[in-house]
């Protein structure tokens, strides 16, 4: 992994690649490289490090003239960063050239077998294997697809290919398997993508592929086939967002955009699905006497979607009065779940194609539970392998620390929970109306927030030189840490840590110490004495501490701690979702004043496609 791009027409394909890597760049890479197939033949060049490397040694593409051409940006699995395990891998033969995401396997097994056959290899990838196979296959039948045929019967694994062949220069190959692959219809030619950002310079219509299926591309156009090689007629999206929604727009970095992008985003996850002050799910298939006939509850999701569904279980276990159990994806599928008919699993995806979630979305079908979705691209993998999908409608998100995804998530949930509840008649209806009012009132809420960025970064200057950092809260301010926690490290790399408050006690604590940066959130009513208790308590130690609470606290908390971040008063149940912007905030600035590639965290790529 981690981006794909493919071109095929009557234009230069070299500068279209090169601007799709572009906007791919979000999706994390540690090298990138291109091969075209032109008058001299296939040719490739691939660097480590970044984009502009490639496009300063290939003088923008200009040195590999063709019409046909594919290209990559590598976030390593196989091998070290380096210039030879970079994608494009050209076999022996020198008549193929591939890009791959995703991971074979078998692909030990294969080189063996191939290295007997007298295949030598150059890289340590799993991706060259499959390159070289090809190469086998096609030697023994000369035929380009049958010999694609024979080699995707013998590896096994996850995979999204791109391949082209000296021998064919006017087409292209693609085949999907368990990693997102699309494909792009235009006058100019056609393309293929692992993200439809690659291509919205040049189309606007595009098709996913579907596992198993097979693509053979020309400039005219594309022809899709099944695992039995029948032809398939593949439904078109058409993509509405602007080029402007995937560019800076004057802002720093696309994180800070996307952060002030939020109160927007959930006007728009939320405005059409509340009607005269009703919870409106008109996308929902299932019928009342299926909502009031609900068991079990599972949320599953990976990383920040995942404590989308911490909050999730605080908030539909108030509203729903049913056992919510939140599992981590990757290891939903290993544990035996008990799960099956009745029960309702919601998976939460930004993508829609993590790799994780995918297959434990595949055992929750195939022991019988419902499938309920929220992600935000339209036609993704999870999104089609549902009973039900919600889209957050958040639009493009480009920097690799999602923001306005889990904020829209979680208004999807929130609106779930009160459309459940009303029909079960779980939800009061003081808790019904509260909530409704609050979140149509979100947007202008956060935009306040917004307003005192200054405030925060002011306090981001004097945490950035901590190494250690320890978010602590309670109930829901508890699952807001995770996020908090998160954000902090990913972007910044600084250690940091969420622990339940009340966890402090039980071995926590010993592990402050003077000048230790203690976040704690106190925006959660109920127990805000509680929360109150564990501020001396860490201070006692030595503790410096950062506090998040409430206007309507702030007094109180400032008595005490001498860095207080506040967020408006909202229903309880509410909170998180204005509680993680100042804590975005804080993590941006503190990466900010640390010098990190903010958009472009280290090691870390924007979907997630292999186990």
């Amino acid at each position: 992994m981690c981006g794909i791009v493919g071109f095929v027409g009557k234009a230069q394909a070299a500068p279209i690649l090169l601007d799709g890597l572009e906007r791919l760049e979000y999706r994390g890479y540690d090298s990138a490289g291109i091969a075209v197939c032109g008058p001299e033949g296939l040719r490739l060049h691939k660097t480590k490090g970044r984009l502009q490397v490639l496009r300063d040694a290939t003088h923008n593409g200009a040195d590999l003239p063709g019409t046909l051409g594919i290209g990559h940006t590598r976030w390593a699995t196989h091998g070290e960063p380096n210039d030879i395990n970079a994608h494009p891998h050209m076999s022996q033969s020198g008549k193929f050239a591939l890009v791959h995401n995703g991971i074979i396997e078998n692909y030990a097994e294969l080189k063996d077998q191939l290295k007997r056959k007298g295949y030598t290899f150059r890289s340590e990838t799993d991706t060259e294997v499959v390159v070289q196979l090809l190469d086998y296959y096609y030697a023994g039948c000369g035929d380009f697809f049958e010999a694609m045929t024979c080699t995707l019967n013998a590896v096994e694994g996850a995979y999204a290919l791109g391949i082209i062949c000296s021998d064919y220069p006017d087409r292209m190959i693609a085949a999907r398997k368990n990693a997102p692959l699309l494909l792009g219809y235009s006058d100019e030619g056609s393309f293929i993508a692992s993200d439809v950002t690659a291509l919205i310079r040049h189309t606007r219509d595009i098709a996913y592929m579907d596992d198993g299926e097979m693509a053979i591309l020309n400039a005219d156009g594309i022809r899709v086939y099944d695992r039995q090689m029948r032809p398939v007629e593949k439904e078109h999206h058409h993509i509405d967002w602007e080029i402007d929604a995937a560019e800076k727009g004057g802002y720093d970095h696309f994180m800070l955009k996307e952060i002030f992008e939020q109160p927007e985003a959930i006007r728009k996850a939320t405005a059409a699905r509340i009607q005269d002050d009703r919870v409106v799910l008109s996308d929902l298939t299932m019928t009342e006497d299926e909502i009031r006939n609900i068991g079990r509850i599972y949320i599953i999701a990976c990383g920040s979607s995942y404590h989308v569904g911490m909050v999730g279980k605080y908030n539909l276990e108030r509203m729903l009065r049913r056992s919510v159990e939140v599992v981590l994806a990757s290891e939903f599928r290993y544990c035996d779940p008990i799960v099956g008919q009745g029960d309702l699993v919601i998976v939460i995806s930004q993508s829609g194609e993590t790799l994780d979630t995918m297959e434990a979305l595949r055992e929750a079908k195939k022991r019988g539970a419902r499938i309920l979705s929220i992600v935000n691209v339209v036609g993704s993998s999870i999104a089609r392998e549902s009973d039900d999908v919600l889209y957050t409608w958040a639009g493009p998100e480009i920097a690799v620390a999602t923001t306005k995804a889990y904020s829209t998530q979680m208004a999807v949930l929130n609106l779930v929970g009160l459309y459940f509840g009303d029909i079960m008649g779980t939800v009061s209806h003081e808790t019904y109306t509260a909530m409704v009012r609050d979140l149509q009132l979100l947007p202008e809420k956060m935009e306040k927030i917004l307003e005192n960025t200054d405030g925060i970064h002011a306090i981001a200057k004097a945490c950035a030189d901590k190494e250690d950092v320890f978010f602590i809260g309670r109930n829901l301010d508890y699952a807001l840490s995770l996020e908090g926690s998160l954000k902090l490290k990913e972007i910044s790399y600084i250690h940091s840590e969420a622990y339940a408050s009340g966890e402090l006690k039980h071995g926590t604590i010993s592990l402050i110490e003077d000048d230790t940066l203690v976040v704690a959130l106190g925006t959660y009513d109920p127990l805000f004495d509680k929360a109150m208790s564990n501020v001396v308590e860490v201070q006692a130690r030595g503790a410096k501490v950062l506090a998040l609470t409430t206007e309507t606290h702030f007094r109180e908390m400032a008595q005490r701690v001498p860095m207080v971040l506040t967020i408006p008063e909202v229903e309880q149940m509410l909170l998180p979702q204005l509680g993680v912007v100042p804590l975005q905030l804080l993590a941006y600035y503190v990466a900010l004043e640390r010098g990190c590639d903010i958009d472009k965290p280290r090691n870390l790529a924007k979907s997630v496609t292999v186990e």
